[in-house]
């Protein structure tokens, strides 16, 4: 049991390092957050669509960066056009006044496409994800990539969650032209890390 409750403050610890870390994801949820209060949950539901297949893969060691040489590089460049994309749609969006609550862009599908495509995201799980796997599979073979994953996918849950509830209870305080403002700024910090991604390969 001494054990369990170590690994679980190491798991705490290092994943803080990527489930709160400012990203797309992040901005996203703010963005969806005014629109849907609980979007932020619906986000962390595509997020882990992802991400738990994931970590099963590479704890297989099915997955590897050295097996794919340039998968950083294409997973990149797609990752930041996906990105640009949705700063466009949700600016039209915010700036035509046409701000609707159920939009085929939904939150569910924000979750899995940035996540799938967030570069960062994937290097965070090949390099210091990759041993939080390593170190539950010494402890509990294959059931610890599933112990390792409840006690790492929560915090995305409660984090993102929050971030959208916080987001919605903004509302009351912007207007019509402070809210494209608002908008209009925090896809300005989408599009930041667009930039970002593509400049950190090219």
């Amino acid at each position: 049991m001494q054990e369990f409750f170590a690994f679980f403050a190491t798991v705490i610890v290092v994943s803080a390092s990527g489930v709160m870390a400012p990203g797309p994801l992040f901005a996203s949820t703010i963005s969806s957050g005014l629109r849907q209060r609980l979007a932020g949950f619906k986000i962390a539901i595509g997020h882990t669509m992802v991400e738990l297949p994931l970590v099963v893969l590479i704890g297989l060691g099915v997955l590897t960066i050295e097996g794919f040489p340039q998968f950083r590089i294409i997973i990149t460049i797609l990752g930041a056009a996906s990105i640009f994309g949705f700063a466009a749609l949700q600016l039209r969006s915010a700036l035509s006044g046409a701000v609707t609550k159920d939009s085929k862009y939904g939150p569910l599908f924000t979750g899995i496409l940035l996540t799938g495509l967030n570069p960062f995201f994937l290097v965070w799980w090949f390099t210091i994800g990759v041993k939080l796997i390593l170190d539950a599979m010494v402890l509990w073979s294959f059931w610890g990539i599933l112990v390792m994953f409840a006690l790492h996918i929560w915090m995305d849950y409660a984090w993102l969650t929050f971030v959208s509830a916080s987001s919605a209870k903004s509302t009351k305080f912007l207007s019509g032209k402070s809210y494209k403002i608002f908008m209009v700024g925090i896809n300005a910090v989408l599009v930041y890390f667009g930039v970002t991604f593509l400049l950190d390969v090219l």
